[in-house]
């Protein structure tokens, strides 16, 4: 007998049958062929605990001897597991003993081949001896060595077990961003009041990664004492003496305001206290936009970053302030790479109720859109959650749009919504997430106690951004 395939369990329609001891035969032989991908790579070494760099860090191991990945030895060696004990003996054998060389590295996207032949039996303890060998798809072996299994002296045929669904859950899309922002000088931003750890060593790791130019505001006594307690060189960074958080505040706005600072970064004060500041009429950092904030969040079960708007400042927005937060998320969304971006105006439901005024309100939205109103991206609503972030959902229900199922913005119908929205994701997905608010001279960075560091520098990172396009705007007006 020759068996070949994938892990019989993959298939949940397949059953697996056994080989007795009685039944197997010299010479008898099962194959199984996998590709090995990073998933694999990963998987093996969450399960093990071998994280060495060589088998899943690129840069790390393209100056080592094979200068590449290459997956664990034991990963081909997992293969003849496989066989052993899904085919060839099958159900209900026994591993007894393992001898394994391995001759060649394995690398992503190798298709390798297990196959164990029959080359012994012990009938006092049913034991089998096998030949296993793992070849490449060149036909070159990987690994060689030999086995003995316990074989089953019962026949079984049974549904093979289901086995769990796997999400790999990433915080690489953080990455990409950062790498945007590469080549780009670091943005001078005024950091109001970072009078905790938190707050004082996000400024420095920013600076560290280079993406801001902070400027320290807040009480200059205070701020050296703190960086000694907690190991911070803050030496080679500009402050701003202010007493208290109030003060560090005005102080801030008006560095930006006067073009010292091109973004605004929250310390540990309350946002109310800086934001009252920003939007102050003679003082402060308004335009012609309403403020709103942008979470950018990075979803592991969906393909691409997701902004959702407003769930921060603005609390209950009318149309005409969710024309100006939409054209926000969409300036955001063409800095961050999205050429057309595609937003869903959220509600409880799909269709036009009058007893839902979000509704009427998104499709006001998209009529305004229709017309030239909000310009650069497509808009549709109103859209359920489901059927916003589902196309087999739109589906279902008959919805025909562009932007079900695929959308690059989600529109919120208030703070509340968007905020539960943003922080379910966090918690119960494991999103990571940004924030950033727009409709001001400069892009503000509001930043929590809770955010990580990977936040923490990816905020920055979209304010990089926005910075940058701003100036390539002001100089492109210049030049006309």
């Amino acid at each position: 007998m020759h068996a070949t395939g994938e892990l019989a369990a993959h298939d949940p329609l397949a059953v697996i049958d056994n080989v007795t001891f009685d039944e197997i035969r010299i010479g008898q032989s099962a194959s199984l062929a996998r590709e090995l991908t990073i998933m694999d790579v990963e998987l093996f070494a969450a399960v093990s605990g071998n994280i060495n760099p060589a088998h899943l860090d690129a840069k790390f191991a393209a100056d080592s001897r094979f200068q590449k990945v290459i997956g664990p030895g034991m990963w081909s060696g997992s293969l003849i597991s496989g066989v052993l004990g899904s085919h060839l003996p099958g159900a209900g054998s026994l591993y007894a003993g393992q001898n394994l060389q391995f001759r060649r590295p394995v690398g992503l996207g190798d298709v390798i081949t297990a196959t164990v032949t029959v080359t012994g039996k012990r009938a006092d303890k049913n034991l089998v001896v096998f030949d296993c060998v793992c070849t490449n798809q060149n036909g070159e072996v990987v690994t060689s060595g030999t086995a003995e299994v316990i074989a089953p002296t019962r026949k079984v045929s049974r549904p093979a077990h289901e086995l769990p669904q796997i999400q790999m859950i990433r915080h690489d899309k953080h990455d990409a961003l950062l790498r945007k922002c590469d080549g780009l000088p670091p943005v001078p931003t005024a950091v109001a009041h970072p009078c905790d750890e938190s707050a004082l060593r996000g400024a420095v790791e920013a600076a560290q990664a280079g993406l801001i130019d902070p400027i320290l505001v807040g009480p200059a006594a205070k701020l050296h004492a703190l960086a000694a307690a907690h190991g911070l060189d803050i030496s080679r960074y500009r402050m701003v003496d202010a007493p208290h958080s109030h003060a560090a505040a005005q102080a801030a706005v008006a560095l930006a305001r006067s073009g010292e600072a091109e973004a605004v970064m929250k310390g540990s004060l309350h946002t109310d206290e800086l934001m009252s500041e920003v939007v102050r009429k003679e003082t402060g950092l308004r335009t012609n936009r309403r403020l709103s904030h942008v979470f950018i969040m990075n979803v592991p079960t969906y393909p691409r970053a997701l902004l959702i708007t407003d769930a921060a400042i603005n609390i209950y927005p009318t149309l005409e302030d969710k024309v100006h937060i939409v054209q926000n998320a969409i300036d955001l969304a063409k800095v961050l790479g999205v050429d057309v971006p595609r937003v869903a105006i959220l509600s409880a439901v799909e269709t036009l109720n009058p007893k839902i005024p979000t509704t009427l309100e998104a499709a006001a939205l998209c009529k305004m859109a229709d017309r030239g109103q909000i310009k650069g991206g497509i808009l549709d609503g109103p859209l359920a959650f489901d059927n916003a972030i589902s196309l087999e959902a739109a589906r279902t229900k008959g919805i025909k749009s562009d932007v079900a199922g695929r959308p690059d913005i989600l529109l919120v119908p208030d703070l509340e919504a968007g905020n539960m929205l943003a922080k379910q994701l966090s918690f119960l997905a494991n999103a990571d997430a940004a924030g950033i608010v727009l409709g001001a001279r400069v892009p503000i960075i509001l930043t929590s106690r809770a955010d990580n560091v990977r936040t923490r520098l990816a905020s920055c990172a979209v304010a990089s951004l926005v910075a940058a396009s701003r100036r390539s705007t002001v100089v492109a007006l210049a030049a006309e």
